[in-house]
């Protein structure tokens, strides 16, 4: 696994009050699919989507993910790693939350439980290739 983090995701209860929120610190949405919110950042993402929606995707119930509730996204440059790193996840002491899939919007993702506690994403978005230096760009922009 290559050290860095691709997407933050936070899980928010009101999407348009934390979209919102960045927007008045000058940040500008990407163009995203519903039910998610992006927000270009200096080698990174930030994304928000919904609390429950989060929960489902993890596969635990929202009151199992305490307060500020987020993942650490890793991105892949092909589909096979994705499954390739949640097994090295699982064999360096992880808890596969959701094992390596594809999703609704064309991507194929795991979630795993760090020893310490913290929920992490392995995806890949066919949307949002990786640069050749490993950083990721919402839709796969320069930008």
């Amino acid at each position: 696994m290559e050290q860095r983090v691709s997407l933050i995701t936070l899980g928010v209860p009101d999407m348009e009050v934390a979209a919102a929120f960045y927007e008045q610190l000058g940040w500008q949405r990407c163009d995203s699919p519903d039910g998610v919110v992006a927000f270009d950042l200096i080698s990174q993402t930030l994304g928000l989507y919904p609390l429950a929606a989060l929960a489902e995707d993890i596969g635990l119930p929202v009151e199992q993910l305490g307060h500020g509730a987020m993942t650490l996204s890793h991105n892949t440059r092909t589909v096979a790693e994705v499954a390739q790193l949640m097994a090295a996840a699982e064999a360096a002491g992880a808890t596969v939350l959701r094992p390596a899939g594809e999703v609704f919007w064309g991507g194929t993702i795991g979630y795993f439980r760090a020893p310490d506690g913290h929920i992490w994403e392995i995806a890949h978005n066919p949307f949002s290739p990786l640069a050749e230096n490993g950083a990721f760009r919402w839709n796969g922009h320069d930008g």
